[in-house]
Protein backbone atom coordinates (compact mmCIF):
# COMPACT_ATOMS: atom_id res chain seq x y z
CA UNK A 1 0.00 0.00 0.00
CA UNK A 2 1.32 3.36 -1.14
CA UNK A 3 2.07 5.40 2.21
CA UNK A 4 0.46 9.13 1.93
CA UNK A 5 2.32 12.33 3.27
CA UNK A 6 1.03 14.07 6.14
CA UNK A 7 2.36 18.05 7.23
CA UNK A 8 1.60 19.34 10.54
CA UNK A 9 1.77 22.86 10.52
CA UNK A 10 2.99 25.49 12.49
CA UNK A 11 4.09 23.47 15.31
CA UNK A 12 6.13 26.57 17.01
CA UNK A 13 7.36 24.75 19.80
CA UNK A 14 7.99 21.45 17.92
CA UNK A 15 6.44 19.28 20.32
CA UNK A 16 3.74 18.27 17.89
CA UNK A 17 5.27 14.96 17.37
CA UNK A 18 5.42 14.01 21.20
CA UNK A 19 1.82 14.88 22.01
CA UNK A 20 0.29 11.63 21.11
CA UNK A 21 1.28 8.54 19.33
CA UNK A 22 1.80 9.19 16.07
CA UNK A 23 3.49 5.76 15.75
CA UNK A 24 -0.28 3.85 15.10
CA UNK A 25 -0.57 5.14 11.47
CA UNK A 26 3.17 5.20 10.75
CA UNK A 27 2.97 2.82 8.45
CA UNK A 28 0.18 4.13 6.54
CA UNK A 29 1.36 7.96 6.65
CA UNK A 30 4.97 9.72 6.64
CA UNK A 31 4.53 12.58 8.73
CA UNK A 32 6.62 15.86 8.52
CA UNK A 33 6.20 18.81 11.06
CA UNK A 34 7.08 22.67 10.50
CA UNK A 35 7.36 24.49 13.45
CA UNK A 36 8.30 27.97 11.65
CA UNK A 37 4.94 30.02 9.90
CA UNK A 38 4.54 30.31 6.21
CA UNK A 39 3.68 34.28 5.36
CA UNK A 40 3.47 34.26 1.87
CA UNK A 41 0.87 31.99 -0.06
CA UNK A 42 3.68 31.06 -3.10
CA UNK A 43 5.69 29.72 -0.17
CA UNK A 44 3.56 28.13 1.50
CA UNK A 45 2.14 25.93 -1.59
CA UNK A 46 5.82 25.39 -2.84
CA UNK A 47 6.34 23.39 1.21
CA UNK A 48 2.84 21.88 1.10
CA UNK A 49 1.88 21.22 -2.30
CA UNK A 50 2.23 17.42 -2.37
CA UNK A 51 0.28 16.57 1.04
CA UNK A 52 -2.59 14.38 0.86
CA UNK A 53 -3.20 15.22 4.52
CA UNK A 54 -2.69 18.81 6.50
CA UNK A 55 -2.78 18.88 10.00
CA UNK A 56 -3.31 22.95 11.53
CA UNK A 57 -3.33 24.77 14.44
CA UNK A 58 -6.85 26.31 14.58
CA UNK A 59 -6.49 30.06 12.90
CA UNK A 60 -2.76 30.05 12.19
CA UNK A 61 -2.37 29.69 8.69
CA UNK A 62 -5.85 30.23 6.83
CA UNK A 63 -7.08 28.06 4.20
CA UNK A 64 -8.75 29.90 1.91
CA UNK A 65 -10.47 28.68 -1.00
CA UNK A 66 -7.57 30.16 -3.40
CA UNK A 67 -4.68 28.43 -0.99
CA UNK A 68 -7.12 25.45 -1.31
CA UNK A 69 -7.23 25.40 -5.09
CA UNK A 70 -3.68 25.10 -4.93
CA UNK A 71 -3.17 21.76 -3.57
CA UNK A 72 -5.07 19.33 -5.36
CA UNK A 73 -3.71 16.11 -3.78
CA UNK A 74 -4.95 17.36 -0.62
CA UNK A 75 -7.39 15.03 0.81
CA UNK A 76 -7.88 15.89 4.76
CA UNK A 77 -7.72 18.50 6.09
CA UNK A 78 -7.18 18.42 10.44
CA UNK A 79 -7.96 21.43 12.46
CA UNK A 80 -7.73 21.46 16.06
CA UNK A 81 -10.98 22.46 17.41
CA UNK A 82 -14.51 22.05 16.06
CA UNK A 83 -14.62 25.95 14.53
CA UNK A 84 -11.89 27.06 12.45
CA UNK A 85 -13.10 30.54 10.74
CA UNK A 86 -9.68 30.45 8.40
CA UNK A 87 -10.74 27.51 6.34
CA UNK A 88 -13.11 27.86 3.61
CA UNK A 89 -15.38 25.15 4.51
CA UNK A 90 -17.46 25.22 1.09
CA UNK A 91 -14.34 25.74 -0.93
CA UNK A 92 -12.97 22.47 0.75
CA UNK A 93 -16.25 20.50 0.34
CA UNK A 94 -16.21 21.71 -3.36
CA UNK A 95 -12.58 20.35 -3.95
CA UNK A 96 -13.71 16.93 -2.03
CA UNK A 97 -11.15 18.16 1.08
CA UNK A 98 -12.67 16.23 4.32
CA UNK A 99 -12.32 18.63 7.46
CA UNK A 100 -12.41 17.47 10.85
CA UNK A 101 -11.75 18.92 13.91
CA UNK A 102 -10.94 18.04 17.71
CA UNK A 103 -11.90 19.03 21.09
CA UNK A 104 -10.84 21.62 22.96
CA UNK A 105 -11.04 22.72 26.77
CA UNK A 106 -12.23 25.98 28.04
CA UNK A 107 -10.02 26.20 31.27
CA UNK A 108 -6.54 27.11 29.48
CA UNK A 109 -8.13 30.39 28.25
CA UNK A 110 -9.95 31.20 31.39
CA UNK A 111 -7.02 30.78 33.24
CA UNK A 112 -5.19 33.13 30.81
CA UNK A 113 -7.50 35.39 30.73
CA UNK A 114 -7.13 36.26 34.58
CA UNK A 115 -3.38 35.62 34.29
CA UNK A 116 -4.05 39.43 31.98
CA UNK A 117 -6.30 40.65 34.43
CA UNK A 118 -3.83 40.38 37.63
CA UNK A 119 -0.88 41.27 35.44
CA UNK A 120 -2.27 44.71 34.85
CA UNK A 121 -4.61 45.39 38.26
CA UNK A 122 -1.13 44.63 40.19
CA UNK A 123 1.71 45.78 37.37
CA UNK A 124 3.21 42.27 37.55
CA UNK A 125 5.61 42.70 34.53
CA UNK A 126 7.10 46.20 35.30
CA UNK A 127 7.66 45.34 38.95
CA UNK A 128 9.17 41.84 37.78
CA UNK A 129 11.09 43.86 35.43
CA UNK A 130 12.45 46.56 37.69
CA UNK A 131 13.88 43.62 40.27
CA UNK A 132 15.55 42.38 37.71
CA UNK A 133 17.04 45.54 36.81
CA UNK A 134 17.65 46.48 40.17
CA UNK A 135 15.16 49.02 40.33
CA UNK A 136 13.26 50.85 42.60
CA UNK A 137 11.64 48.77 45.04
CA UNK A 138 7.89 49.36 44.72
CA UNK A 139 7.10 51.69 42.20
CA UNK A 140 3.14 51.38 41.66
CA UNK A 141 -0.03 50.81 43.72
CA UNK A 142 -2.40 48.10 42.19
CA UNK A 143 -5.80 48.24 41.47
CA UNK A 144 -8.21 46.05 43.91
CA UNK A 145 -10.70 43.41 42.22
CA UNK A 146 -12.40 43.26 45.50
CA UNK A 147 -15.51 45.44 45.15
CA UNK A 148 -15.14 46.57 41.31
CA UNK A 149 -17.37 45.66 38.80
CA UNK A 150 -16.13 43.14 35.96
CA UNK A 151 -18.37 42.82 32.92
CA UNK A 152 -18.55 40.68 30.39
CA UNK A 153 -19.14 40.27 26.81
CA UNK A 154 -20.56 36.65 26.36
CA UNK A 155 -21.62 34.55 28.66
CA UNK A 156 -20.85 31.37 27.26
CA UNK A 157 -18.55 28.06 28.24
CA UNK A 158 -15.88 31.07 29.00
CA UNK A 159 -17.74 33.58 30.22
CA UNK A 160 -19.38 31.51 32.52
CA UNK A 161 -16.25 30.44 34.49
CA UNK A 162 -14.49 34.02 34.37
CA UNK A 163 -17.60 34.89 35.65
CA UNK A 164 -17.31 32.42 38.99
CA UNK A 165 -13.87 33.03 39.54
CA UNK A 166 -14.94 36.86 39.30
CA UNK A 167 -17.39 36.42 41.95
CA UNK A 168 -14.74 34.45 44.18
CA UNK A 169 -12.45 37.48 44.19
CA UNK A 170 -15.40 39.40 45.73
CA UNK A 171 -16.33 41.39 42.38
CA UNK A 172 -19.71 42.42 40.92
CA UNK A 173 -20.09 40.38 37.97
CA UNK A 174 -22.37 41.95 34.83
CA UNK A 175 -22.15 40.32 31.50
CA UNK A 176 -24.47 41.09 28.18
CA UNK A 177 -24.87 40.02 25.03
CA UNK A 178 -27.62 40.35 21.95
CA UNK A 179 -28.87 37.06 22.98
CA UNK A 180 -28.37 36.25 26.82
CA UNK A 181 -31.28 36.08 28.56
CA UNK A 182 -32.22 37.24 32.24
CA UNK A 183 -32.26 32.89 32.90
CA UNK A 184 -28.68 32.50 31.88
CA UNK A 185 -28.05 35.56 33.64
CA UNK A 186 -29.52 34.13 36.83
CA UNK A 187 -27.76 30.50 36.32
CA UNK A 188 -24.83 31.78 36.93
CA UNK A 189 -25.56 34.99 39.59
CA UNK A 190 -24.69 37.34 37.19
CA UNK A 191 -26.64 41.01 36.75
CA UNK A 192 -27.47 40.95 32.84
CA UNK A 193 -26.73 43.91 31.89
CA UNK A 194 -29.74 46.36 30.82
CA UNK A 195 -27.34 47.09 26.83
CA UNK A 196 -24.17 46.91 25.99
CA UNK A 197 -23.33 50.93 26.59
CA UNK A 198 -24.61 50.05 30.01
CA UNK A 199 -22.17 47.41 30.61
CA UNK A 200 -19.41 49.02 29.36
CA UNK A 201 -20.32 52.56 31.37
CA UNK A 202 -19.90 50.69 34.64
CA UNK A 203 -17.57 48.00 34.31
CA UNK A 204 -13.64 48.24 35.78
CA UNK A 205 -12.45 45.31 34.09
CA UNK A 206 -13.87 44.44 30.86
CA UNK A 207 -13.57 40.93 29.40
CA UNK A 208 -14.36 39.78 25.90
CA UNK A 209 -16.03 36.02 25.27
CA UNK A 210 -17.38 36.14 21.95
CA UNK A 211 -17.39 34.28 18.99
CA UNK A 212 -16.31 36.34 15.76
CA UNK A 213 -19.31 36.77 13.28
CA UNK A 214 -20.86 39.30 11.52
CA UNK A 215 -22.90 40.49 13.82
CA UNK A 216 -19.71 40.93 16.87
CA UNK A 217 -17.35 41.93 14.12
CA UNK A 218 -16.30 46.05 15.05
CA UNK A 219 -18.46 45.49 18.11
CA UNK A 220 -16.35 47.54 20.37
CA UNK A 221 -15.58 50.86 18.55
CA UNK A 222 -14.84 54.72 19.11
CA UNK A 223 -17.50 55.17 20.96
CA UNK A 224 -17.32 52.35 23.35
CA UNK A 225 -14.00 52.71 23.94
CA UNK A 226 -14.79 56.74 25.00
CA UNK A 227 -18.09 55.22 26.94
CA UNK A 228 -15.39 53.08 29.33
CA UNK A 229 -14.10 54.33 32.25
CA UNK A 230 -10.67 56.35 32.17
CA UNK A 231 -9.85 53.55 34.81
CA UNK A 232 -11.02 50.65 33.31
CA UNK A 233 -9.19 47.94 31.67
CA UNK A 234 -9.90 45.68 28.49
CA UNK A 235 -9.14 42.38 28.00
CA UNK A 236 -9.46 40.73 25.11
CA UNK A 237 -8.49 36.57 24.64
CA UNK A 238 -11.53 36.23 22.53
CA UNK A 239 -10.89 37.66 18.71
CA UNK A 240 -9.08 40.53 17.45
CA UNK A 241 -11.40 41.63 14.84
CA UNK A 242 -14.22 42.19 17.71
CA UNK A 243 -12.53 44.94 18.89
CA UNK A 244 -11.70 48.13 15.93
CA UNK A 245 -7.65 47.62 16.26
CA UNK A 246 -6.90 51.55 15.08
CA UNK A 247 -9.73 52.69 17.74
CA UNK A 248 -8.17 50.84 20.35
CA UNK A 249 -4.48 51.96 19.57
CA UNK A 250 -6.07 55.50 20.21
CA UNK A 251 -7.84 54.82 23.29
CA UNK A 252 -4.51 53.50 24.41
CA UNK A 253 -2.41 55.97 23.46
CA UNK A 254 -5.23 59.05 24.65
CA UNK A 255 -6.14 57.19 27.82
CA UNK A 256 -9.07 56.82 26.87
CA UNK A 257 -8.77 53.60 29.46
CA UNK A 258 -6.65 52.38 31.57
CA UNK A 259 -5.02 49.65 29.54
CA UNK A 260 -5.78 46.71 27.88
CA UNK A 261 -4.77 42.99 28.05
CA UNK A 262 -4.67 41.17 24.57
CA UNK A 263 -3.71 37.72 23.28
CA UNK A 264 -5.70 38.04 19.84
CA UNK A 265 -4.51 40.27 17.13
CA UNK A 266 -5.71 40.41 13.46
CA UNK A 267 -2.12 39.44 12.04
CA UNK A 268 -0.55 36.56 13.87
CA UNK A 269 2.33 36.37 14.34
CA UNK A 270 1.96 40.33 15.64
CA UNK A 271 4.75 42.07 13.41
CA UNK A 272 7.62 43.02 14.74
CA UNK A 273 7.17 46.66 15.05
CA UNK A 274 3.29 46.74 15.63
CA UNK A 275 2.49 49.32 18.71
CA UNK A 276 1.03 46.85 20.63
CA UNK A 277 4.29 45.86 21.82
CA UNK A 278 5.91 48.99 22.36
CA UNK A 279 2.56 50.85 24.17
CA UNK A 280 3.34 50.62 28.07
CA UNK A 281 -0.55 50.02 29.19
CA UNK A 282 -0.55 46.97 27.32
CA UNK A 283 -0.20 43.35 28.38
CA UNK A 284 0.51 41.32 25.60
CA UNK A 285 0.68 37.21 25.43
CA UNK A 286 1.27 35.85 21.71
CA UNK A 287 -2.40 34.01 21.33
CA UNK A 288 -1.47 31.08 24.35
CA UNK A 289 -5.23 31.12 25.23
CA UNK A 290 -5.38 27.70 24.21
CA UNK A 291 -2.03 26.78 24.29
CA UNK A 292 -1.69 24.39 27.29
CA UNK A 293 -0.07 21.03 28.15
CA UNK A 294 -3.54 19.34 28.13
CA UNK A 295 -5.02 21.11 24.99
CA UNK A 296 -1.96 19.97 23.16
CA UNK A 297 -2.00 16.20 24.30
CA UNK A 298 -6.02 16.67 22.89
CA UNK A 299 -5.76 18.10 19.82
CA UNK A 300 -2.61 15.95 18.40
CA UNK A 301 -3.99 12.74 19.89
CA UNK A 302 -7.75 13.04 18.08
CA UNK A 303 -5.64 14.11 14.89
CA UNK A 304 -4.03 10.97 14.94
CA UNK A 305 -7.75 9.77 15.73
CA UNK A 306 -8.88 11.66 12.57
CA UNK A 307 -6.36 10.63 10.52
CA UNK A 308 -6.50 6.66 11.54
CA UNK A 309 -11.02 7.21 10.97
CA UNK A 310 -9.77 8.94 7.64
CA UNK A 311 -7.56 6.34 6.74
CA UNK A 312 -10.81 3.08 6.95
CA UNK A 313 -13.05 5.27 5.08
CA UNK A 314 -15.00 6.42 8.30
CA UNK A 315 -14.12 10.31 8.81
CA UNK A 316 -15.15 11.51 12.82
CA UNK A 317 -15.68 15.03 13.94
CA UNK A 318 -16.23 16.22 10.14
CA UNK A 319 -16.78 20.26 10.14
CA UNK A 320 -17.41 20.37 6.61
Amino acid sequence: MKQLHCAILDDYQNIARSMADWSSISNEVVIDSYNQYIDHEDQLVSVIKNYEIIVIMRERTPFPAALLKQLPRLKLLVTTGMRNSAIDLKAAADQNVIVCGTMSHSEPPTELTWALILGLARNIVSEHNAMRANGPWQSSVGVDLYGKQLGLLGLGKIGSRIARIGQAFGMEVAAWSENLTAARANDIGVRLALSKEELLATSDFVSIHLVLSERTRGLIGENELKSMKSSAYLINTSRASIVDQESLIEALRNKWIAGAGIDVYENEPLPRDHVFRLLPNVLTTPHLGYVSQRNYHTFYQQAVEDIKAFLLGLPIRSIN
